[in-house]
């Protein structure tokens, strides 16, 4: 099978680097463009991270050696690919500019941003959740002209560990839930040799954490009436997210209620059969199973975890009922895998699974 062109808006940054090193022996996509700001624009890729690459894995040769573009060179770029990643670090309006501009030139984008979750008939995609609100794409290019290009986004990385646990009890109807999420430094696009500050520390505030922590899995949980996607009326939800001294992963601490209570062996039952159409279609990113429940007292930690699935899994631990709620539990995922970059490149898979970039 001949692999898709696909570019890197903001490949320099953190996530950027994370799409490179995740595309780099991808089966159904090659990485032939990258863009950046100004100041790394005319430079090889190699020379434009110098110094600041921070993946596991060396710079994949093809990709090394590519001149960065400036990302607003967008009349060029989009002809040389079948569509892009965003991964772009620049004010939520420039985003949604840039974004736009490479849709309007038929050039689908499927963005890590948040600038584009709130906008009504953008699709806000965990792939194992809502893939049916890809539906509301069609609305999208009546608005933006277009043919074949549209935006689709990626949620928080910030909720990626608990709303698949949630989903998975659907049936039992959740109603209220305290959510508290402990999150790496590369959340925030550092490591702890960037950031020494970290080391040794704990800052409880992440800005706009907490606001998409309770907000986007109602997007999410929505539906779509009318060419655009409305929120859920629930659960209600409470977040708080702090700051920790780990390189990669966010931990989450959950407790929740639900109209109608679950045994706990069902629970372990449906979260041990949970899967969604990525699984179902055989993906090459779809992590199986999806989520995974550890039994000892002390699982799952991030440090032991993060990776299950090639970092596209969810570990999940310390079930037990709750003298407020009815139960608690603990939740991982890797955050700029399933988090970030992974999560994106699971979507372009299931929209190219589903010819939607044709």
């Amino acid at each position: 099978m001949e692999k898709m062109r696909v570019g890197i808006l903001g490949a320099t940054g953190m996530v950027g680097q994370r799409f490179v090193h995740l595309l780099g022996d991808h089966p159904w996509f090659e990485v032939v463009a990258v863009a950046a700001s100004p100041r790394s624009a005319g430079k090889t890729y190699a020379d434009a991270v110098a110094g600041r690459w921070a993946m596991p894995a060396d710079i994949p040769a093809k990709v090394a050696d590519l001149t960065v573009v400036d990302v607003q060179a967008v009349d060029s770029l989009s002809q040389e690919v079948a569509f892009v990643f965003s991964a772009l670090d620049m004010d939520k309006q420039a985003i949604r500019d840039v974004e736009d501009a490479y849709a309007k030139h038929e050039c689908p984008v499927v963005s890590n941003n948040s600038a584009h979750r709130w906008t009504p008939d953008v699709p806000m995609i965990m792939p194992e959740i809502n893939p049916e609100h890809l539906d509301v794409i069609e609305a999208q290019r009546r608005r933006l002209g277009t043919s074949r290009g549209f935006v689709v986004v990626k949620p928080n990385c910030s909720i990626q560990p608990y709303v698949p646990a949630f989903h998975a009890l659907a049936d039992h109807r959740p109603t209220r839930a305290v959510v508290c999420t402990y999150q790496a430094v590369s959340g925030a696009g550092k490591t702890l040799a960037t950031w020494p500050e970290m080391v040794d520390n704990i800052i409880p505030y992440i800005g706009g954490e907490e606001d998409k922590s309770v907000r986007e899995p109602l997007k999410i949980w929505g539906s779509v009436q009318n060419g655009q996607i409305v929120p859920a009326d629930g659960p209600v939800m409470s977040a708080q997210c702090i700051r920790v001294p780990v390189s990669d992963g966010h931990m989450a601490a959950v407790s929740v209620s639900f109209e109608k209570k679950p045994p706990a062996d069902l629970i372990l039952e449906r979260w041990a059969a949970f899967a969604g159409k990525p699984q179902a279609l055989e993906l090459p990113s779809a992590p199986k199973p999806f989520l995974q429940y550890f039994g000892e007292d002390n699982r799952p930690q991030t440090k032991l975890d993060r990776d299950l699935g090639a970092g596209m899994a969810v570990a999940l631990g310390r079930l037990r009922e709750d003298n407020l709620f009815d139960y608690k539990f603990v939740a991982l995922s890797h955050n700029t895998v399933r988090g970030a970059a992974g999560g994106a490149v699971l979507i372009a898979e299931l929209l190219h699974a589903e010819g939607r970039l044709g």
